[in-house]
């Protein structure tokens, strides 16, 4: 099945013995699709559950999908997942990237890259159609993820896509990134994974083109979502910024989103977009009393080092909230707390952690981790930073949606794709709450959409837990579908549109382009029904790595104890939110209770055929869902009901 859609292999780099082998794709495409639900699969079979994040056996897996390289349907993404050193135990994760790579890794004629083992020096691996190589990287080592790849196009010409890691990844920094073309960047600490491997770079370039079953029916496709997304008068987003940046499109994306880039004084391309433009913009605010070019310089920085702004904004926010407690001073750190904002002190503090310097050495292991070594009010003062137990940023808030409560408790890092599926609905209809020009998503169309795709109108009711376990179960499956298209989550999948058809989006999209690339004969639930494979082929390798089922599937104690203030959440200060009937009503005061959240946990637990008290699976599930060996691995580690 793999003749439309797919290159037709899958790579496999063993940096220790320098092997280098290749598997067929259609033993993993029919059941796990591509990108997320593939790279699962591949570090199912091939990575041991004891094995540690900085360990050889240690497998990395960059994945693209069926939809990747055809242009105009916003496919062209792709995921790497392996195990990272990002949280308080080494677990399985996952980060999700745009622009070219994932293309490009198509076009050389690969679906997967895994990569095992480690070098005994630097190196960076070159893949070209049917040379693959692993090459010296010594001169590279040390270097900006900017300054390597500006070296590696010089040397190999511009059309090659490159993904690069920083001195952080080098320095094992935890919660290390890695980045891509276009400044695509990739978090969950598997940039440290590459790493701990002395991989500097991955290198891709290749002249194949994948083909599709019907080609014939492609462009209908990509002329009705472009006109269900045009949408002629939005606010402009805060990372916009006039005379400084520009439009910027991803490679095949045909669409288009809020996605800017600018030109430095260096002539380099830089990007300013969503979390990572916002991630210290408020503080440098607070500190010049104005826009100041220290906002786009702590990206620059956070990209050359390969440090994830989601951790770096809460990390920031707590060492802020410790200064002002007189728990932290610039003398036992060596940072300029009274200066946060400035230039200075993001200067230091990105470079610190990324050299593991004084003080970095600790931030380096996370805010959750320094909290603990300072110890007393300090926990406690993480309530006002971090929102996972990877010492992420708080966005999406459980007191303010409380479908999130579910996502953020069962998944093993923050669930971006998943939780803008909630937000960009609710975006849209604050700008008809706010009554903002040229807004158009009503209550009537939230309720219709929420009917659509999550189940029931109820769960547009965002002031009760009824119908969250239906609308949580039913986000997952068809993102992680979508994850392993894999389509870009700002656009998909269509749920609000604006066009003659109405303003509600049609959930059978996905399995619509699918069917024209593949030929593969796929509706909606069928779609659906391989997302739901993967997640619970997800929730088995928690389980075998240690994830302690119901109990692990829990939420920060904050959400369930600290009201939700004003302003705590970044795009919804007020806290309104669409009630009953789509009423507007404020959560500002709600907390996520603790009764509530575990009923409404079993009853999720039972929608996803779960045993309700344990959160393990049954083998009867796994049977239904084509797992029968993965019911077996689990059924001989007693992980199986």
């Amino acid at each position: 099945m793999t003749e439309f859609g797919y290159a037709g292999e899958i790579l496999r780099v063993d940096l220790s013995g320098g092997k280098i082998s290749k598997l067929p794709t259609a033993d993993y495409a029919e059941r796990f699709l591509g990108g997320r639900g593939i790279a699962a699969r591949l570090y199912w079979e091939m990575v041991p559950p004891e094995t540690a994040a900085f360990d050889a056996a240690n497998c990395l897996v960059g994945a693209s999908g069926p939809v990747a390289g055809f242009p105009g349907f916003a496919g062209s993404r792709w995921v790497i997942c392996g195990k990272s050193p990002a949280g308080e135990t080494d677990s399985f994760s996952y980060a999700n990237l745009g622009e070219r790579w994932g293309a490009w890794l198509k076009y050389a004629g690969y679906d997967a890259l895994a990569v095992t083992g480690k070098a005994e020096r630097p190196v960076y691996l070159y893949i070209d159609n049917d040379t693959v190589a692993v090459r010296d990287a010594a001169g590279l080592w040390g270097k900006t993820t900017f300054e390597a790849a500006d070296s590696l196009k010089a040397e190999l010409g511009k059309d090659v896509a490159f993904l690069a890691i920083g001195p952080a990844a080098e320095n094992l920094v935890t919660f290390a990134s890695v980045l891509s073309d276009g400044g695509a960047s990739g978090s969950g600490g598997l940039g440290a994974v590459m790493g701990s491997k002395q991989l500097k770079a991955i290198v891709v370039k290749g002249k194949k083109r994948p083909v599709a079953a019907h080609p014939g029916k492609l462009p209908p496709l990509a002329r009705l979502i472009r006109d269900m997304r045009r949408v002629r008068s939005m606010p402009s987003p805060p990372w916009a910024l006039p005379g400084i940046t520009r439009d910027h499109i991803c490679y095949g994306c045909g669409i288009g989103c809020s996605r800017k880039v600018y030109t430095g004084q260096d002539g380099q391309r830089y990007k300013s977009f969503c979390q990572a433009s916002g991630f210290y913009r408020g503080r440098v605010i607070d500190y010049y009393g104005k826009w100041h070019e220290a906002h786009l310089l702590s990206i620059r920085l956070c990209d050359a080092y390969g440090l994830d702004t989601s951790v770096m904004h809460g990390m920031i926010d707590w060492l802020a909230a410790c200064y002002r407690e007189g728990l932290l001073t610039g003398e036992s750190t060596g940072l300029p707390l009274s200066r946060i904002g400035s230039a200075e002190f993001i200067e230091a503090l990105t470079r610190k952690i990324a050299d593991r310097e004084g003080y970095g050495d600790i931030l380096a292991r996370g805010t959750i981790f320094a909290a603990g070594e300072v110890g007393g009010k300090a926990g406690g003062l993480l309530a006002e930073a971090v929102a996972t137990r990877r010492s992420e940023t708080r966005d999406y808030d459980p007191r303010l949606l409380p479908t999130t409560a579910l996502l953020y408790a069962t998944e093993p890092r923050r669930p971006i794709s998943q939780l803008h599926e909630i937000s960009i609905m609710l975006l849209a209809w604050l700008n008809w709450a706010r009554k903002n020009e040229g807004a158009f998503f009503s209550s009537d169309d939230f309720r219709e959409a929420a009917a659509r795709f999550w189940g029931g109108a109820v769960a547009a009711d965002f002031s009760t837990f009824e119908g969250k376990a239906t609308a949580a179960k039913k986000i997952q499956d068809r993102t992680y579908a979508k994850e392993s298209l894999v389509l870009c989550d700002l656009r998909w999948p269509m749920t609000w549109a604006n066009y003659p058809g109405g303003h509600v989006g049609d959930p059978t999209l996905e399995s619509r382009v699918l069917a024209a690339i593949t030929g593969r004969d796929i509706d909606e639930a069928g779609l659906n029904r391989i997302g739901e494979r993967i997640f619970n082929l997800q929730r088995a390798i928690l389980l075998r790595q240690g994830w302690p089922g119901s109990e692990g599937d829990c939420l920060l104690d904050y959400f369930h104890e600290e009201p939700l203030r004003e302003g705590e959440v970044f795009f919804d200060a007020e806290g309104i939110v669409p009630g009953k009937d789509g009423r507007v009503v404020s959560r500002l005061g709600a907390v996520v209770d603790r009764g509530e959240f575990e009923r409404v946990k079993s009853e999720y637990y039972n929608l996803r055929g779960w045993d309700t008290a344990s959160g393990l699976p049954t083998r009867a599930g796994l049977k239904k869902l084509r797992l029968d060996d993965v019911a077996a691995d689990l059924a001989g580690r007693g992980l199986l009901k």
